[in-house]
Formats: C-alpha cells, sequence, structure tokens
C-alpha cells in the first residue's frame, strides 16, 4: 500500500508534545464516552447518539495495542446496549434500528482502527530500520527540499535532522556532481534509479565521497513526487584506490626506467599475464594474448630449444629460478633478456611471479669492458715482455749459439781424412735440437705479444707453468732467487686460455722476485706449487720469501691503480684478478707463517678433458 511521508517536526519537541497529548487521550475518552451514555440514556433524541462510540475507539486506537481497543469496542457496545434497555426495555420500534446502526457502526470502526494501527505499526517498523541503517537517508521533493533526514545522514555529515530538513540538499551539502544536474534528472525520470559517485562536504568543510543511489517516488497515480536517495561512505576506499593507482603509474614508471617487466605464469591453465613494460621489451601490441608460445615465438632460434626444455622441466619443487637468453626481433635486432621468478606465496596453483629484464645494453657494456680488459692485458703483457728481455734474449742466444758451435764442428768432423760421419749426422741432429728450441721460444713470444681474444682450449696447468718458468729463468738467475718446482703428480688439466693464464703466473712470479729484493742473497726462494683439489679445482700457487704484504694494504691489493711500487700502474694484479674470475676461479693473497707471502688461485677443473 503506498505511503506519503510527510515533513517531521524535530525530534525532541515531537517527543514532548506527543507524550502530553497521549496522555490526555484515555481521560477524554473516558469523559466523552460517559457523556454519550448520559445523552443516549437520557435524552429523547431520535437519532443514534450511540454511534459516536466510534470516535471513543478510534481515540483508543492512538494510545492502546489491539487487545486494548477490543476491549474498548465491546464496552462500547455494551454501553449501547444498555443505554437502550434503559430506555425503551424491550420494545421494539425505530429506536431498536437506531441501536443497531450504532453497533455496526462501532465494529466497523473498530474494524477500521485496528487495520489503521497495523498499518501504521508497519510504517513504524520501516521508519525504524531506515533510522538504523548506517547508510544515509535523504528524502527529497520535487524543489530538492529534504524532506527527511536519518540518523546515517546525521553521523555521516554532522547535520542533527533538524538542521537539515527545509533545506535543499545540494546547496546544503555543497555537493560535486559528476555531470550537468539537469542531466542527472533527466537519466533518472528516464530510468527511475541512478547510481553515481558524489562528493559531499560535511559541517566541519571536509570532503567525502559517496555511492549515492537515487530513486524515483510516484503517488498512488503514478505521478512523481519526490527523490528517494541513499549515501554510502566510500572515502576510503577512493582513497586507497587513488593510492593504488598512483602506485601502479609508479611502478609503471620505475619499470620502464630500469627496462624490467613483470608477468605471472600459471603453469596448470598456461594463462600469462603481462605488465605494459613485458610487452614493450617484446615488441607486442598490448592487445596480444600473452602465452608460453608468444615468448618462443619471439625467441631467437639458436635459444628456442634450450628455453623450450628448460620450462618444461620446471616443476612445483622448484621454488625459483633464472634463464637468460636472446630475442629476435621483427626488425632483425637481437635483445637480451633476464628472467628470474619464485613460486607465488600461499597459492594453491602452480604459479609463478616473476621480472623480464632487458639487458641488451649491459651485454654490450660488458662486451666492451672484456675488449678493454683484453686490450689492457694485452700491453700488460707486452711490457711484462719488455721486463723479460734479458731473459728472452738468454733463450734465444743459448741455441743460437750452440748451432753454430755445432755447425763448426760438423764441418771439422765433415773435412777430416776420413770424414767422420756419425760425429757430423750428431752434430747436425743436435743444430736442429738447438733450433726447435729456439723456435718454441719465438712461438711463445708471439703468443705472448699477440692481440686476440681469449682461446679457450684443454690445457695442462703444469705445461704452463714450465713455459713461464723458461720466460723468468733469466730474471731468476739475475736476482739470485732459487726456484722451487712443487708440480701435481698427475696432469691437471683444464679449460682455459694458456696465454693469459701464462700471464697471471708471470705476473705474480714477477712480484714475487721484486719483494725479495730487500731480503739477503741467501735467503731469496721462490716456490711454485699446483695441486689438484679434490676432483673439483686446480691449485696454483706461487710462494715467496720477501718482505710480505703489509696488513693495511690486503685489502687493496687488487684494485685497480693500486701500488706499492714507485714506476708501478697498479694494474697487474687487478687484471690478474679478472682473468682468473673470467675462468671461473678466485685469486687471493695470503700472508705465510714465516717471511714473505703468497699468491694463489684456483680454476675449475673439467671432466672429461682430453689433451
Amino acid at each position: 500500500m503506498p505511503f506519503e511521508w510527510r515533513q517531521i517536526p524535530p525530534r525532541r519537541q515531537q517527543g514532548d508534545n506527543r507524550s502530553s497529548w497521549i496522555a490526555l487521550l484515555p481521560v477524554t475518552a473516558i469523559a466523552f464516552a460517559a457523556a454519550i451514555f448520559v445523552v443516549d440514556t437520557f435524552t429523547p433524541l431520535g437519532i443514534a447518539v450511540a454511534a459516536l462510540y466510534a470516535v471513543v475507539v478510534l481515540m483508543a486506537g492512538r494510545f492502546l495495542e489491539r487487545r486494548g481497543v477490543l476491549v474498548v469496542a465491546f464496552a462500547c457496545m455494551a454501553l449501547t446496549v444498555l443505554a437502550y434497555l434503559i430506555q425503551h426495555g424491550t420494545t421494539y420500534g425505530p429506536s431498536l434500528v437506531r441501536c443497531i446502526v450504532s453497533l455496526i457502526a462501532i465494529a466497523i470502526t473498530t474494524f477500521l482502527a485496528l487495520k489503521s494501527q497495523a498499518a501504521a505499526a508497519m510504517l513504524r517498523e520501516q521508519a525504524n530500520l531506515l533510522e538504523t541503517t548506517h547508510d544515509a537517508i535523504i528524502v527529497r521533493d520535487l524543489n530538492e527540499v529534504i524532506t527527511f533526514w536519518n540518523r546515517g545522514a546525521e553521523r555521516l555529515y554532522e547535520w542533527s535532522s533538524e538542521e537539515a530538513i527545509g533545506k535543499v540538499s545540494h546547496e546544503l551539502l555543497r555537493t560535486e556532481f559528476p555531470a550537468a544536474l539537469d542531466d542527472l534528472k533527466s537519466a533518472l525520470a528516464n530510468a527511475d534509479r541512478l547510481e553515481v559517485e558524489l562528493v559531499h562536504t560535511r559541517r566541519d568543510g571536509s570532503k567525502v565521497v559517496v555511492a549515492s543511489r537515487w530513486s524515483v517516488r510516484r503517488d498512488g497515480a503514478g505521478r512523481p513526487i519526490g527523490t528517494l536517495e541513499t549515501n554510502n561512505d566510500i572515502t576510503k576506499r577512493k582513497e586507497a584506490e587513488d593510492a593504488l593507482r598512483r602506485s601502479e603509474a609508479y611502478l609503471a614508471e620505475a619499470q620502464m626506467l630500469s627496462q624490467t617487466g613483470s608477468f605471472a605464469w600459471d603453469v596448470a591453465t598456461g594463462k600469462v599475464a603481462w605488465s605494459d613494460e613485458t610487452y614493450r621489451i617484446f615488441e607486442y601490441n598490448p592487445t596480444r594474448e600473452p602465452s608460453i608460445e608468444v615468448v618462443l615465438e619471439r625467441t631467437h632460434p639458436e635459444d628456442r630449444a634450450q628455453l623450450s626444455q628448460f620450462l618444461g622441466a620446471l616443476s612445483p619443487e622448484q621454488k625459483a629460478w633464472s634463464v637468460e637468453h636472446r630475442l629476435l626481433l621483427p626488425s632483425g635486432a637481437v635483445k637480451h633478456i633476464r628472467v628470474v621468478a619464485h613460486a607465488s606465496d600461499g597459492a594453491d596453483r602452480f604459479e609463478y611471479v616473476g621480472a623480464v629484464m632487458d639487458v641488451t645494453e649491459n651485454k654490450r657494456a660488458q662486451e666492451a669492458l672484456q675488449q678493454a680488459q683484453a686490450e689492457l692485458a694485452h700491453v700488460t703483457r707486452v711490457t711484462t715482455l719488455g721486463e723479460l728481455t734479458a731473459s728472452i734474449a738468454h733463450e734465444v742466444n743459448q741455441p743460437l749459439a750452440a748451432i753454430v758451435t755445432n755447425g763448426d764442428a760438423s764441418l771439422r768432423w765433415l773435412d777430416a781424412d776420413p770424414p767422420n760421419l756419425a760425429e757430423a749426422r750428431a752434430a747436425i741432429e743436435r743444430m736442429i735440437r738447438d733450433g726447435n728450441r729456439a723456435s718454441e721460444v719465438i712461438r711463445r713470444l708471439r703468443d705472448m705479444t699477440r692481440k686476440t681474444g681469449p682461446q679457450m682450449a684443454p690445457i695442462d696447468i703444469n705445461d704452463v707453468i714450465g713455459d713461464v718458468v723458461a720466460f723468468v729463468q733469466r730474471e731468476l738467475m739475475t736476482n739470485r732467487v732459487r726456484l722451487h718446482l712443487d708440480l701435481a703428480a698427475s696432469p691437471a688439466l683444464i679449460v682455459g686460455d694458456k696465454v693469459q693464464l701464462q700471464q697471471v703466473i708471470i705476473n705474480l712470479v714477477m712480484n714475487g722476485i721484486e719483494a725479495m729484493a730487500p731480503v739477503p742473497v741467501g735467503a731469496r726462494e721462490l716456490t711454485i706449487r699446483s695441486r689438484a683439489d679434490g676432483s673439483e679445482q686446480v691449485l696454483v700457487a706461487v710462494q715467496d720469501s720477501g718482505i710480505g704484504i703489509p696488513p693495511e694494504q690486503r685489502d687493496r691489493l687488487f684494485d685497480a691503480f693500486f701500488t706499492t711500487k714507485r714506476d708501478g700502474m697498479g694494474m697487474g694484479l687487478s687484471i690478474c684478478r679478472s682473468i682468473v674470475e673470467a675462468h671461473g676461479g678466485t685469486l687471493c693473497a695470503l700472508p705465510n707463517e714465516g717471511a714473505g707471502a703468497t699468491f694463489q688461485f684456483t680454476l675449475p677443473i673439467r671432466q672429461g678433458v682430453t689433451t
């Protein structure tokens, strides 16, 4: 049953007036009933005076519940019958008809009063529900004037109902609309309902964002009579959404600046999600649905099979992984990327989240650095050879002098009568041996001075040490240093660049010789040892009996441009460390228990390598 909202008076004043009025109703009803009984009983009026008992029933309906109203109704009927009997007795006539009409009027009035009371109770219950809800409920008439303002509105906007009712809602709340108000009214009139987000101003001047739902109120004829507005405070949600949007914007900007994208991969379903930066790295249109097949499609053909095998071997037990591979772009450009991922925390499914990093520039920088290191190492090798000029000359002169001597001896044996062919043959064989020896010295020199990239090949570290000893033999003799070799009994096979490793050992040996310069001649001892440390790595150590390493310099020995020599560049040990690390090893310096220091490095043994 439709009902009309009516403007209510202030709650406190309304309550006081209602209490006083209700307190007077019982007395008034009793007095009125008594007056009706007296008039009906003792006055000879020819009308149905008892019908006025209906007013008493209506009064009772204002302050009594259903049972009380029924009691009053039956009492009024009893008074009607009693008055008839007193005045007319048991006679029949028009007076009896009037009595019956009065009884019928009382009964009908009682029925209507009870029905009205039930409807009023229902309305009160509905009104109480509107008052108890946390949402702000506002009822406006066609002129946008507030006619109802519940407690939720009081709590939200801090205006009481007394202050709000009668005001124009949009003026009171200083509403900020998402569109023109007339447009919103037109949309409401067409659909009868409207949902919008509004910004209202509280009494203290603070802003509040609300999700507002408007509904058209209509009368029984279907004509609009106002608007029911329900507002829900979403300020914190909007703040959270704005913070999330800002965070996402910052993340996207950071990903773009760092060239790092993000992704999520549900392995079970194959579903993949990419960030905008990941799309940019792979150079796909954001409308393209990402998948592992799409990744493999962009992967360089030389890396595709290996990447597919790697991804196919992943299992739920593998919580984290990383992989590097190349992309071949439609333009023909090659891009290097690194992918790191870990299992999603708390996910019941087999799912990874991770990052995709464009490391192309890093790769190029690394290659440039390696090239610069190779060139610097070449300069250092040439410089070292310059320091070993005397040793090199001695190594070359010895076989050349021996060739000349054996040549003269061969001529003498051939000039003898008869010629001594056996001795001549032996002298010529020695000439050939010394020529090969000189050729080997020249080969080693050419290897040390050539300017090429690393040539990784299987080598025996003991052979490398033997070549180094041949180079520095003259320096050892000149500086009166006794050399001790303590080499591994079995071949220690590694994969590496022979020339670079020679450079490392020569540098360590020359440093050891220079460190022993202040030491008395008889105490100058240099030991080179090699060991197969288990089955995983080879250890090479160069131990001297020099002045040792000051503790304050120990942590800076391998820094670039740090040197303890007057004419040193400070690059030798730094280059040595770079070479060793490029071979997968480590280089360190240790003080001896006695005099001097030991420089040692380890290199991984390559299983199954044959020379």
